[in-house]
């Protein structure tokens, strides 16, 4: 049995680049995975499917409340009540570097509705359905940028800056719900989006590896051991709390 057998796991952004290696990591687990994505996600899930696991895929937008409705309804009907909740669609590889006087209110807020709004009205969905269960646990996704205040992606770093700021907020609210919200920051990751992305992954890549204690690049499986505890009783103490996984780039 593994260590997520059963439990109904619902991925953001989980058609491709991180959120898809979440969602087969968590498949192999055991658990029941919704791969809910504004992309076409049926590849993945026959994959998921050939190689034993449970897995459908939905088209949501994470910012239309309708969209997220009709995606809480569809999972209890196919798995049964949310028990997880992975926040991982975001606005990221799409991204130019600019100074910030070069964005644009219109870019800041499109990365705002996306990356900072859209984790906040998945938990509003899911809540109903964990509150029913009596359990349930949200993992938000943020990133190092925040920590170091990275240059040139202003827009993205005050972002992944209010995911942290949502999960402690819902950490506190949620409590007496045996609801848990933790998240996972994450650090510079080859992942399909940003190998491809040569003016990201240029910029940041030799000040990265120069930073991290662990000398290698970092890629997307390398998060699935912290999210397995996040979502696994392993961590039934623990809310409110942000994991650093970045090969101890930022060690403080």
């Amino acid at each position: 049995m593994g260590r997520l057998a059963g439990k109904v796991a619902v991925i953001t952004g989980g058609a491709q680049g991180i959120g898809a290696e979440f969602a087969k990591g968590m498949a192999s687990e055991g658990a029941r995975v919704v791969i809910a994505s504004r992309s076409d996600s049926s590849r993945l899930v026959s994959e998921i499917i050939e190689s034993g696991g449970e897995a459908i895929g939905l088209r949501v937008d994470v910012t239309d409340n309708t969209s997220l409705l009709t995606m809480v309804e569809k999972t209890e009907s196919t798995f049964g009540p949310v028990e997880i909740l992975v926040n991982n669609a975001a606005l990221f590889s799409s991204l130019n570097l600019k100074p910030f006087t070069e964005i644009d209110e219109d870019e800041w807020d499109e990365v705002m509705r996306v990356n900072a709004r859209g984790p906040f009205q998945c938990a509003k969905a899911v809540i109903p359905s964990m509150r029913r269960n009596g359990r349930g646990k949200i993992i938000n996704i943020a990133s190092g940028t925040f920590l170091r205040g990275a240059p040139m992606f202003c827009h993205y770093v005050s972002s992944k800056g209010a995911v942290i700021g949502l999960t402690r907020a819902l950490a506190s609210e949620l409590g007496n719900d045996h609801i848990l919200v933790n998240c996972l920051i994450v650090g510079l990751t080859e992942s399909e989006g940003v190998i491809k992305h040569k003016q990201m992954l240029g910029a940041a890549k030799e000040r990265t590896l120069a930073a991290r204690i662990v000398k290698r690049s970092m890629i997307p499986s390398d998060l699935l051991g912290a999210l397995y505890f996040l979502s696994s009783k392993d961590s039934d103490f623990i809310t409110g709390q942000c994991v650093n996984v970045d090969g101890g780039a930022i060690n403080y």
